[in-house]
């Protein structure tokens, strides 16, 4: 690792300009084509042959020409947030409105860079290294799309990092088991009958039903669920009515559930479903619900964890694996459904930098730039590591 360390450091200046690019021209999910053709300038630059997957998402791959075998795949999102950027850094957003406020700026500038230092060390190891540079991890449709184009056919193991603003610079996360909750997505349309407010038994009444509906689903988590078993259930959008002094004829709700296993997720969902549909039978009305999937859990698979937190030991670097479970989630899940791996926490935070430590999915958010060489190294470490018998 001493080798790495040291080339890392002279690619320092590299790694900050490809991040502040990326920073500064954020692209919504499945429209990340300048970031798209950016990541293949650099891939043909290391002489590292790609494909699209989808419209938007890259996959590269690099054969070493050394002893060794397997297929490790490291992968990184690209997709930003329809988030107006606050935080007056020199190299803020220059799009109104979208802004990298979840790191995947750093995410994938730390994947070309561990790009370009195996491309250069290609003839120390054997076997594959695939880079999976994923869009539209936002919205939950990106993860899906590489696996069925077969990005992980053959794996041996699958790695990802993501920047985590509350944990100190030089700090990795990385915990075996249980990371993150599975995500779902509902929708609930409820139909009723417009009528004047003031005969309203000549009609149903869809904006009382759906009000009622969002009350009752809290009382799912907080009667219907052990109180030590984790599981959120928020409904953000309600949208009802047309005018203050009639019967709304329909309205719609929107809202996401958080579970930590596969059974509770079926569970939470048959309970919504069944939830809403009855409120709109009391009530004269019907609901159609509508349920879209995000992510499942994410899980690190115990081996690999410990061989990534082996990877991350070194003068200055403190790895932390007892990181509190997080009921946001991340579709890098979807991979390790097929094939083993680990999921990183690379800290990018350090009061010294305030807007370093406010959370993801903020307008002020940035992170402390000297992460981007341990995130770097992670990936490049990891992949060497499981493809070589040599020490890099």
């Amino acid at each position: 690792m001493a080798a790495l360390r040291e080339r890392l450091a002279e690619e320092k200046a590299y790694l900050t300009a490809l991040r502040r690019d990326f920073h500064q021209h954020p692209e919504l999910s499945l429209k990340e084509f300048r970031t798209a053709a950016r990541i293949e300038e650099e891939l043909d630059r290391f002489g590292i042959p790609h494909t699209r997957v989808g419209e938007t998402g890259v996959l590269g791959t690099l054969r070493g020409t050394g002893t060794g075998a397997g297929i490790v795949v490291l992968r990184a999102d690209i997709d930003a947030l329809p988030i107006q950027e606050t935080s007056g850094a020199e190299y803020c957003s220059l799009t109104p409105g979208v802004m990298h406020a979840c790191g995947h700026d750093v995410h994938t500038a730390c994947l070309l860079g561990a790009a370009k230092l195996l491309s250069e060390r290609k003839a120390e190891f054997g076997g594959e290294v695939r880079f999976a540079f994923q869009p539209a991890e936002e919205i939950g449709q990106g993860a899906k799309p590489f696996v069925e184009a077969g990005a992980l056919d053959g794996a041996d193991r699958v790695f990802g990092l993501h920047a985590a603003p509350d944990l100190p610079i030089g700090t990795v996360g990385l915990k075996p088991g249980l990371n993150n909750a599975a995500v779902d997505h509902f929708t609930i349309l409820v139909h009723g009958k417009s009528a004047h407010v003031a005969a309203p038994q000549l009609g149903v009444d869809a904006l009382y039903i759906a009000s009622q509906t969002v009350v009752a689903l809290q009382a799912l988590v907080t009667r219907l669920t052990s109180p030590v078993e984790p599981i959120i259930i928020g409904v953000g959008k309600l949208n009802a009515g047309t005018t203050y002094n009639a019967l709304a004829a329909s309205a719609a709700l929107e809202g996401t559930t958080r579970t930590i296993s596969q059974e509770s997720r079926e569970r939470v969902r048959e309970q919504i479903t069944k939830t809403a549909q009855n409120i709109a039978d009391i009530y004269g009305g019907t609901a159609e619900v509508q349920w879209t999937d995000i992510t499942a859990a994410l899980i690190n698979d115990r081996q690999a964890c410990l061989e990534a937190a082996a990877e991350a030991q070194g003068e200055g670097v403190r790895v932390v694996t007892d990181r509190s479970l997080s009921l946001c989630g991340d579709n890098f899940a979807e991979y390790l459904l097929h094939t083993p791996g680990s999921y990183a926490y690379l800290g990018t935070g350090n009061p010294a930098l305030p807007n370093t430590t406010v959370s993801l999915h903020n307008g002020d958010f940035d992170v402390d730039e000297e992460a981007l060489t341990l995130g770097t190294g992670l990936y490049a470490g990891y992949a060497f590591s499981k493809l070589t018998e040599n020490e890099l």
